[in-house]
């Protein structure tokens, strides 16, 4: 047989063609122009001389089947042209693979994501491992695009339009048993049997999945218009086309010309290839490649801590103890009495049964929690992490304890929100041993991890550090200490502006929308109400004592009164007990969005540049990357500074 470059090629004694990719000198595989051409070739070959029985296309890699399409491409295409014409190229491809007379089958190990996936519905079988590692997904419109390589034509054809548009508009991914249900893969089997899976799916030659006729009528003409405007107008009350065009375009393109013969692949090429050239994808991309600069900070480090030790069993700290235990790490949490811990212990059993769903898996993570009074995980762990309130003497008391306990070696964090870590370690005999490691809240939910260096952290402390956010699978953000760090340095004069304009008579349904409608995942006033108005105004009267910052008086008063928002049923908004907003009145405003959007954006600006002045990251595109994991600053405006830079603004306080 011929030797690829990509793949590799092995026939059995049954007579079948095992096909692996494995990209040259990649860890992950994926697809590119190289990758496509020599699958190409050894399927002209399987056509002219199909002496096999079936062929079997799987991974050689440790981990996952493919990811999808090399996303660096992405920046190299000229013009649509070249774009629309390489997607062509590709669906010729897989049409190929479709079309051989012998069986074939995908068989995923893993992630199986966006043209990995298209590659896997060009197969007659699926056949997947069952556990929680694997994800099976088109995420396409989390880049700006939508699928290119047939994915929003085979989707539905196999499993319908319902269930394929909401994985396709949203970009979610499911797990294996998920995509057995749906019908998207043919088995879902524990590890130990995929081989023998595959194996029978084409010795057996078993009948493959079709679509039921329900799912099929759905794709008349007329039943595509009146279904396609119920997505688009269901679509609108999430997004906004010329946000976020890609999920739109692919209802457009399924209401004009459905999912059967050439005419919907060719129209997916074209709309594809002109989607690569927007700027939401322009800017979508980049905040991938931000993304992969924090996953690959702490690359070469060989920290691999087994103990985690947390202290202080609030929302915070016992959320955080849960989040380690959950990526499979030994947790011991410490408060002063079993009943501060109790809380933290049922959160984690719920956040355990929504990822793991199966009993055994819950178990085992619950087994790994373990409520500690009296701190005898101190002196065993890896890493100790404080998370208590925010008190300069208290910390400074407890990191002296902890200094006396702890094994030479353990990395000594803070989580604190706003106290410079300077001011804490002045009192260790060995300062360089503190790191600040900064979650935000909720942390099962939030990416971002701030990693907080002290003019005395050492430098080894700070990559071990890194290592472990790396570890529990949340994306590093290297910081100096200073107050407020970076994201809520930049945060809160933004929130403070909003309560200010509330207090000059702006309502807050006009505030929110105004910055909904930039692109933020909620107003000011309601994050606000969300993180707490107690905290805020504590980080804010803290920064206070820095940048003379005004506290606004209504913020104040709200807290004085008790009502601190979500979490006590009343803030700017009222609240159900579940935590729903009640909905308020609606108001109008004479001022435009615009008008309030620019004032509220500007405060970010003026804070994202003087942070750049004064070294709080090293460069823009981590202060922006920051702000879109740390804040949900709009993805598709890139963050602040790429915003700047687009809207020609440069330092906001000349302005």
């Amino acid at each position: 047989m011929k030797q690829y470059k990509h793949w590799r090629l092995e026939g059995d004694v049954d007579q079948l063609l095992w096909l692996a990719l494995d990209r040259y000198e990649e860890s992950v595989n994926t697809i590119n122009e190289e990758v496509m051409e020599e699958f190409s070739d050894i399927l002209d070959k399987l056509t002219k001389n199909p002496d096999y029985k079936g062929l079997i296309i799987t991974s050689a890699k440790k981990h996952g089947f493919i990811a999808g399409a090399d996303i660096s491409q992405f920046n190299k295409f000229k013009n649509i042209e070249e774009a629309v014409n390489l997607l062509r190229g590709g669906q010729r491809v897989f049409d190929k693979l479709e079309n051989l007379k012998i069986p074939t089958v995908a068989l995923i190990n893993g992630f199986c994501l966006g043209g990995g996936l298209e590659l896997a519905l060009a197969c007659r079988y699926r056949v997947a491992e069952n556990g929680p590692k694997t994800r099976l997904g088109l995420p396409e419109v989390k880049l700006g695009i939508h699928p290119g390589w047939g994915g929003t034509v085979r989707l539905p054809r196999l499993i319908g339009v319902p269930q394929a548009f909401n994985m396709i508009l949203s970009g979610h991914t499911i797990s294996g048993k998920v995509a057995a249900k749906l019908g998207l893969v043919d088995a879902a089997v524990p590890q130990r049997h995929l081989v023998n899976a595959a194996k029978y799916y084409v010795l057996q030659s078993a009948i493959p999945r079709k679509i039921r006729k329900s799912n099929q009528i759905i794709n008349n003409v007329i039943l595509r218009r009146i279904v396609a405007t119920y997505l688009t107008r269901k679509l609108h009350t999430k997004i906004k086309p010329e946000q976020y065009p890609a999920p739109f375009q692919v209802i457009n393109n399924w209401e004009q010309v459905g999912i059967y013969g050439q005419a919907p692949l060719e129209k997916e090429a074209k709309t594809c290839g002109k989607l690569f050239f927007s700027e939401t994808s322009e800017n979508l991309v980049r905040a991938f490649f931000l993304q992969e600069r924090l996953k690959n900070l702490a690359k070469e480090s060989y920290f691999a801590p087994q103990h985690v030790h947390v202290i202080g069993a609030g929302t915070m700290g016992g959320d955080i103890a849960a989040w380690c235990a959950l990526q499979g790490m030994q947790v011991t949490l410490q408060d002063r009495e079993p009943k501060l811990i109790a809380p933290a212990i049922k959160r984690a059993f719920l956040l355990f049964n929504e990822k793991l769903k199966e009993a055994h898996l819950v178990q085992k993570a619950m087994d790994r929690l373990q409520p500690d009074i009296t701190g005898l995980g101190i002196s065993r762990a890896d890493i100790i992490i404080e998370a208590i309130y925010e008190d300069l003497k208290v910390k400074q008391t407890l990191f002296q304890e902890l200094e006396k306990q702890a094994k030479p070696q353990a990395i000594l964090a803070t989580n604190t929100s706003s106290i410079p870590l300077d001011e804490i370690n002045s009192v260790m005999q060995m300062p360089g041993r503190l790191v600040g490691i900064h979650f935000f809240n909720p942390v099962p939910k939030m990416l971002l991890v701030e990693v907080v260096r002290g003019q005395c952290t050492a430098e080894k402390v700070i990559d071990n550090s890194i290592a472990f956010v790396r570890k529990i699978d949340r994306l590093p953000l290297p910081v100096k200490s200073s107050p407020g760090f970076l994201v809520n340095r930049i945060l809160m004069p933004y929130l403070l502006e909003s309560v200010q304009m509330l207090e000059e008579g702006v309502p807050a349904t006009i505030i929110d929308k105004a910055m909904t409608d930039f692109g933020m995942p909620m107003g000011p006033v309601t994050l606000a109400d969300v993180v707490g108005l107690d905290v805020c105004l504590s980080v804010a009267t803290h920064l206070g004592r820095y940048f003379h910052t005004a506290i606004p008086t209504r913020l104040a008063a709200l807290v004085e009164r008790g009502q601190l928002g979500r979490k006590t049923g009343e803030g700017f908004y009222r609240y159900t007990k579940a935590g729903k907003q009640l909905k308020p009145q609606p108001q109008s405003y004479d001022k435009p969005a615009t008008e309030i959007a620019n004032r509220l954006v500007l405060r970010m600006l003026n804070e994202s540049f003087a942070c750049l002045r004064e070294g709080v990251v090293t460069d823009a595109d981590l202060l922006d990357a920051g702000m879109i994991f740390g804040t949900g600053f709009a993805p598709f405006r890139g963050g602040p500074m790429r915003y700047a830079k687009t809207q020609s603004i440069g330092n906001p306080e000349s302005i």
